[in-house]
Order: C-alpha cells, then sequence, then structure tokens
C-alpha cells in the first residue's frame, strides 16, 4: 500500500493549531447493497445508542459541543446543517434508521452515529495522494454526493482535497468523483477531529468504522494513523 500522507496548510496550522484527523484503510473488501451482518450492526448498534443517549440532552454531550463550537467558527450554523454524526444519531434516537446506501457506507455510517466523529469513506483507488487540510479557494468548484450541479466554494471553507480536487468540506459533505460504490475494493476512511476532540477518540471512531466493514464487507484493515498539525504523523 501507498504510504498516506497528510499536508497541513500555515493558515489551517494557524487558526486551528489543536485538530487532528485519523485516517484509516482497508483492503480487498466485496460491498453489497445490503446483507444480513450489516442489519444486524444496525439492530444492535441502534439499541446501544438508544440505552445510552437522551435526545433532550444530546446537545450537552461535550463531543456534540465540541463540533458545534467548531461549526460556528468555521461559519456553518450546527443547528441548520448538523456535524455527520450527531445528525445520524439524531435520525436513530428519534426512531429513525439510518439510510441503506451499501454495506461498506453503512458500517461506517454505523460506527460516525455510535462515536458522533464525523466520518468519510473513499474509493482509495481514486484519490490522488498526498492529501491536504486546507481553506478552499474563492469559486473552487466542489460536487458532493447527490449534488444536480457544482458548488462554488468560498475560501473561508475548510477542506480536504488531494492533488487534484477537493474530497470533503470539512466536515460535512463528501465528493461524488471518489464515493464508495458497490466496485470499490480498498477504502480509505477519516476521522475528522475538532478542538476538544482527543486522539483517542479519533482512532477509536476510525477502527470502529473498520472493524464494521470487516464485519460487513470482509477484507484486510491495513493501518489507522493519526494526523495533526504541528506533526505529520503520530
Amino acid at each position: 500500500m501507498v504510504q498516506i500522507q497528510v499536508h497541513w496548510c500555515a493558515d489551517v496550522t494557524a487558526k486551528f493549531p489543536q485538530i487532528a484527523i485519523s485516517i484509516g484503510t482497508i483492503s480487498n473488501v466485496t460491498i453489497e447493497r445490503e446483507n444480513e451482518k450489516i442489519r444486524q450492526l444496525k439492530r444492535a448498534a441502534y439499541a446501544e445508542v438508544k440505552a445510552k443517549y437522551d435526545i433532550e440532552k444530546l446537545k450537552e454531550n461535550p463531543v456534540v459541543r465540541a463540533y458545534r463550537d467548531f461549526y460556528w467558527k468555521l461559519g456553518i450554523d450546527p443547528t441548520k446543517t448538523r456535524p455527520s454524526g450527531e445528525a445520524l444519531l439524531r435520525r436513530v434516537l428519534h426512531g429513525g434508521e439510518l439510510p441503506t446506501i451499501s454495506t461498506a457506507v453503512d458500517a461506517y455510517n454505523l460506527a460516525s452515529m455510535k462515536t458522533i466523529i464525523p466520518i468519510s469513506g473513499f474509493d482509495q483507488d481514486t484519490l490522488n495522494p498526498p492529501l491536504y487540510v486546507r481553506f478552499a479557494g474563492e469559486g473552487e468548484s466542489f460536487t458532493g454526493i447527490g449534488m444536480d450541479k457544482p458548488l462554488a466554494l468560498k475560501s473561508n471553507m475548510l477542506v480536504l482535497a488531494d492533488t487534484k480536487q477537493v474530497l470533503c468540506i470539512y466536515p460535512h459533505r463528501d465528493a461524488d468523483q471518489t464515493k464508495i460504490t458497490e466496485r470499490t475494493k480498498n477504502i480509505l476512511l477519516v476521522g475528522y477531529g475538532a478542538p476538544g476532540i482527543t486522539i483517542q477518540q479519533l482512532e477509536d471512531a476510525v477502527k470502529t468504522a473498520l472493524e464494521y466493514i470487516k464485519a460487513a464487507c470482509g477484507g484486510e484493515i491495513q493501518t489507522v494513523k493519526i494526523f495533526c498539525p504541528t506533526h505529520k504523523q503520530v
């Protein structure tokens, strides 16, 4: 496997020195629309979070609070665009279920719901590393999953990118071009940190996601690494 490298732009490091990301990879997966194993994982995780969380008190949870505070600093209203982990958790606490997309995507969404950590999943073979955490260029084009037409990004938007394109508006919308499909064989996951979120929380979230993917899709888990602005890798 290619060695993963992440570069942090100086303006990001200056503004958010405390954030980090966790990256994990798994290879040789077999992805289906749905199977019994992912249904079992969902039932168990739904029961676990319903027993653990009270939706009326969720906004007081320190992880929820950390991402909401981070969103405000990014100029995003978290009451309108919720952090993805919180949004998935709220959906289940309200009595709903996670959307059925594929066994791999459902697996990492389940881990995001359980840990409240936003997680992206990419078809690793569509990426052009190294990766960059940076602010978008004013007017830079981005087509997210489910978007009918490209979005012109603003220069205050924090993004994850490779050498050719923006992969994610940090940390809540992934690009259509690099999404996981049923043809995907190798997956790269990113757990997005925020000030107040520990390295251990990020690592645990990505490890949980990889374990869920392996259970539902097979494959071999290969790496989990933490990257932060002051060190390329820790």
